[in-house]
């Protein structure tokens, strides 16, 4: 059974740094193509960085460019998100995503409030 736990979400003032979690179970990460994304109170959900399966590239909405980094450990089979200089529109609940072998799976979600 897969599962994905996201983590470290919390409630942080604008200009302030999180890092995100994901720990996936049930399924390696190694060739899988990974997405952060997060969605806002009345909101569609949007992309907000991914990691390619084919050259580990990355991407990120310009929304964050320069202000997140997605990372990934293969030896522990987790993604990371690090957030920094944050503002009060990055609230929202962030959500990893994987892809493999044609498969889609989602975390929980994890809240991010910026707020002074």
């Amino acid at each position: 059974q897969v599962q994905l736990v996201e983590s470290g979400g919390g409630l942080v003032q604008p200009g302030g740094s999180l890092r995100l979690s994901c720990a996936a179970s049930g399924i390696s990460l190694d060739y899988a193509r990974i997405g952060w994304f997060r969605q806002a109170p009345g909101k569609e959900r949007e992309g907000v960085a991914c990691v390619s399966n084919r050259d580990r590239s990355t991407d990120y909405a310009d929304s964050v460019k320069g202000r997140f980094s997605v990372s990934k450990d293969n030896a522990r089979n987790t993604v990371y998100l690090q957030m920094s200089s944050l503002k009060p529109e990055d609230t929202g609940i962030y959500y990893c995503n994987v892809k493999l072998l044609g498969y889609d799976y989602w975390g929980q979600g994890t809240q991010v409030t910026v707020s002074s």
